[in-house]
């Protein structure tokens, strides 16, 4: 069923944004539009948020960005039960010798103090969405469950869709100025638009068990993982704790393709295979749950048509393995919650969203061919290691680079070098325009941060005391009627922000003391001057009305 704007200008509800799926992504998009002033209307077709323990791993980009958002304490106090739960066990059984961690600690020696004032979590999708739910409507979002999305058309100056209540059966047309998609991997959104994928398609299928034993704990011991892929070809699986105590989750290999339907897993049939998969006979299992799901390389071809943007599996579909697909879709939500902001209020030009698939795309395309390859990696069950694609996608550097170390080669950012890796081999968070820049510990007004809690609601400017820079940012500020908050960087007394320590922060920056970095809402460096300029103000109107397309 397709409408038609005219029949509805009239009576429809106005948004500036309409995002459709309550999701993870979905709630994430939320929760980044609310932190810029916009109160975006979110409709979802289940009545609630999830209930299945899935989607666990925030890696630490991802973690960043809801330390912005201010969301971080309430996530790690929602994930709190799997605080002290590391690494990647692999075995035959539990219970046998065949048993070695792939990895015991995500992050050994503490390295990543380095790039990051944050880390990862351990955080299931049932846990965390609460949270992004409870945010946004304190921000003024509007969370409509039980609502699904009908029809939707769109024309130069918005998009009208009608939304029906699946509980009073009441139809409701909303005009948007912009929707975003965040309606999962079958999206019909992305089918209307007629958007096509790339990729290697269908990887493996796995039901995922949840079920309660009270006698596992003993059987692990104290062995305390993110996660145990059980090996054994009889009753391979993957085994992940919920609460550490009683609940877990067990994802078996399904093989529809040999015939076999949801209907062959049976309670018997599960409790069975966790008990041959952990090695324990006689251990308790009391199946409460099952749900399929389908890992699946695929990238979408398009980011989005006309006004309409995808985000999350809508756009790209990841093997499980790293927990990539959830992280990835995350951070599609904050780079276009930003970009959408400053064009809904007027700081940008709508050309600065066609560059949310341009920047977003190829990270997607890179990490998915990642995924699969670590699927192989760590023997996921129901994934033959010939299935992977031709190649392999390459090794594009480890998993550190891959989760924080991507960059933007093309998009809104001016000076990049031709040679930038969307993943590079190596961290290399050096300041470099198109990448994100660099952590340091700085104090302002007498407190201690990061200098990446600067960075989310405006662009910002650093540079040293004593220069024109923070004059000129300021002015050109007010020229433009974009928010641009300058820093100078120094120990006297016209600093903002005094580095902790003896940190060189040009140095860190890939600059000198002359010259200043402009970096965007999202953290990523716009541009970057390594010496002084004869007009700095001028320099800098140039870039801000290039980068936001007002040129």
């Amino acid at each position: 069923m397709e409408q038609h704007v005219g029949e509805f200008a009239e009576s429809a509800d106005r948004v500036p944004v309409l995002i459709v799926g309550g999701s993870l992504v979905g709630l994430s998009t939320s929760v980044f539009l609310g932190r810029h002033g916009i109160r975006p209307l979110l409709v979802e077709k289940h009545s609630g948020t999830s209930t299945h323990p899935r989607g666990r791993g925030m890696n630490v980009r991802t973690m960043e960005l809801f330390r912005g958002a201010g969301v971080e304490l309430e996530i790690r106090q929602a994930a709190a039960v799997l605080a002290d739960n590391h690494g990647i066990l692999q075995a035959g059984s539990l219970t046998g010798d065949d048993q070695e961690w792939l990895f015991k600690e995500i992050d050994p020696g503490g390295a990543l103090k380095r790039f990051s004032p944050t880390t990862w979590c351990l955080c299931s999708q049932n846990d965390i969405e609460p949270v992004l739910m409870a945010r946004s409507r304190e921000q003024g979002a509007d969370l409509r469950f039980s609502t699904e999305l009908l029809s939707f058309d769109q024309d130069a100056t918005g998009v009208t869709a009608v939304v029906k209540n699946r509980d009073t059966g009441e139809h409701t047309t909303i005009r948007a100025d912009y929707l975003v998609a965040a309606d999962g991997p079958r999206s019909p959104v992305r089918e209307q638009l007629q958007i096509g994928q790339s990729g290697h398609g269908d990887l493996f299928h796995n039901v995922s068990i949840t079920f309660r034993s009270r006698q596992l704990i003993d059987v692990l011991g104290e062995r305390r993982f993110i996660v145990c892929y059980l090996t054994k070809p009889d009753a391979d699986g993957a085994l992940l704790p919920v609460d550490n105590r009683e609940q877990w989750v067990f994802h078996a290999p399904w093989h529809p393709d040999r015939g076999e339907t949801l209907e062959d897993f049976t309670d018997e049939r599960c409790a069975e295979h966790i008990r041959r998969a952990v090695g324990a006979p006689e251990l308790d299992v009391e199946i409460t749950g099952k749900a399929p799901w389908h890992a699946a390389e695929r990238v979408a071809r398009s980011y989005s048509g006309g006004r309409v943007f995808l985000a999350g599996d809508s756009a790209h579909e990841m093997s499980p393995t790293g927990a990539f697909g959830s992280n990835t879709g995350i951070q599609d939500a904050h780079n276009l919650a930003w970009k959408l902001a400053m064009v809904l209020n007027g700081s940008a030009a709508p050309g600065l969203l066609d560059t949310y698939g341009e920047e977003r795309q190829p990270v997607a395309r890179v990490t998915s061919e990642r995924a699969s390859v670590r699927s192989a990696e760590h023997s996921h069950p129901g994934y033959a290691p010939a299935n992977t694609p031709a190649g392999g996608g390459g090794r594009p550097g480890g998993i550190l680079s891959v989760a924080m170390g991507y960059g933007y080669p093309h998009g809104a950012v001016l000076g990049v070098d031709p040679g930038l890796p969307v993943v590079p081999e190596q961290m290399q968070l050096t300041g470099a325009p198109g990448t994100r820049s660099p952590h340091m510990w700085v104090t302002r007004a007498g407190g201690r941060m990061s200098t990446l809690d600067l960075y989310e609601r405006s662009f910002v400017l650093l540079s040293a005391e004593g220069t024109a820079w923070r004059a000129a940012a300021r002015k050109v500020a007010e020229r433009l009627s974009v928010r641009v908050d300058a820093y100078a960087i120094g120990t006297g007394r016209d600093a903002d922000l005094v580095p902790e320590g003896d940190v060189d922060w040009a140095e860190l920056h890939g600059t000198t003391a002359d010259g200043a970095l402009l970096v965007r809402p999202d953290g990523f460096v716009a541009w970057r001057s390594q010496e002084a300029v004869a007009d700095p103000e001028r320099e800098l109107r140039e870039v801000l009305s290039t980068v936001l397309r007002l040129a």
